[in-house]
C-alpha cells in the first residue's frame, strides 16, 4: 500500500502502485496514475489526465498536469501528460495538458527537469533529456534525446532540438537547432557554433565521428553555400555515418529552418 502523509489529499480514484510515497500537503487528482517507487514530495500537485512511470520523484511545488494555458483549448476536452521512468521534476517545475482532444504531453526517461523549468502543452520531450532551471517550452516544441537546454533558455512554439544538441545558456530558440551541435545566442543572433565536441566525448562517440561532424558543419556554417548545395556536398564528400544521415535528415525536414 502506497505511504500517504496524512495531510495529503489523494483523490480515491488516483492509481498509486503499492510502494509510491506520497509527502505532505500534495495533492493528486483522480486520474492520476503513479507507477511504483515514484516519490511525490510536500506540496506537489498532480492533476488532470496524468501518467507519472516509476521511480520518478516530484519536488516540492511541482506542478503536473495543469491545464493547458493555450486558449484554443476547450473546457471538457481530454488531454494528457506522460512523464517516464526515472525522471526527476525539481521545484516549481510545471508540465501541462494537451490542448487539442486527445494530446499528449510527453516526458520521457531519465529526464532531469531544474527548478521553474516549463513544458507546454503538446511537447515531446525525449529520454536522457537535461532542461537547466528557467529553461522554458513554449507549445508543440520536441527535443530529442540526450540533448541539454541551458538555464533561462526560451524555445519558440513547433521548433526541434535535436539528440545530442547543447543549447547554452539564455538563447533565444527561434528556430530548429540541429542534432550533435552546440547553440547559443551572442547579443541579438542565435548561431550554432561547432559540434558539441565535450557532449560527444562523454556519450562516448568515436573520433571519426566527431571529426565527420565538424566537417559537416564547416560545410554547412563556413563555405558560403547555401543550405541545399551544403547538404549535397555533405552526402558526396564525407562518410555517411549514422550520425551525419541523422544530420542530413533533421535539416532536410526542419518546417522552421535550422538556425
Amino acid at each position: 500500500m502506497a505511504t500517504i502523509h496524512p495531510t495529503a489529499i489523494v483523490d480515491a480514484k488516483a492509481q498509486l502502485a503499492a510502494d509510491v510515497e506520497v509527502g505532505p500537503y500534495a495533492i493528486i487528482g483522480p486520474d492520476v496514475k503513479i507507477g511504483a517507487g515514484t516519490v511525490v514530495q510536500a506540496h506537489a500537485y498532480l492533476s488532470g489526465h496524468t501518467t507519472i512511470g516509476g521511480k520518478c520523484q516530484i519536488f516540492p511545488f511541482a506542478c503536473v498536469g495543469m491545464k493547458s494555458q493555450d486558449l484554443k483549448y476547450q473546457e471538457g476536452d481530454v488531454t494528457y501528460v506522460e512523464i517516464g521512468d526515472s525522471t526527476v521534476l525539481r521545484e516549481f517545475s510545471t508540465v501541462h495538458l494537451g490542448t487539442k482532444p486527445g494530446e499528449v504531453t510527453k516526458v520521457g526517461t531519465n529526464c532531469l527537469v531544474m527548478a521553474y523549468c516549463h513544458i507546454a502543452h503538446g511537447c515531446n520531450v525525449g529520454n536522457h533529456v537535461i532542461m537547466s532551471n528557467v529553461a522554458t517550452l513554449a507549445g508543440e516544441v520536441t527535443i530529442e534525446d540526450f540533448a541539454i537546454i541551458g538555464g533561462m533558455t526560451g524555445v519558440h512554439q513547433f521548433c526541434r532540438i535535436g539528440t545530442h544538441a547543447m543549447i547554452g545558456g539564455a538563447t533565444k530558440v527561434r528556430q530548429d537547432c540541429p542534432p550533435f551541435m552546440l547553440t547559443e545566442t551572442s547579443g541579438a543572433e542565435t548561431r550554432v557554433l561547432g559540434p558539441n565536441i565535450v557532449g560527444l566525448q562523454r556519450r562516448g562517440f568515436s573520433s571519426e565521428v566527431r571529426a565527420a561532424l565538424k566537417e559537416a558543419y564547416r560545410l554547412l556554417y563556413r563555405e558560403g553555400l547555401n543550405r541545399s548545395q551544403a547538404l549535397e556536398r555533405i552526402k558526396y564528400e564525407i562518410e555517411s555515418l549514422p550520425e551525419i544521415q541523422r544530420l542530413v535528415e533533421f535539416y532536410a525536414t526542419s518546417q522552421r529552418g535550422v538556425h
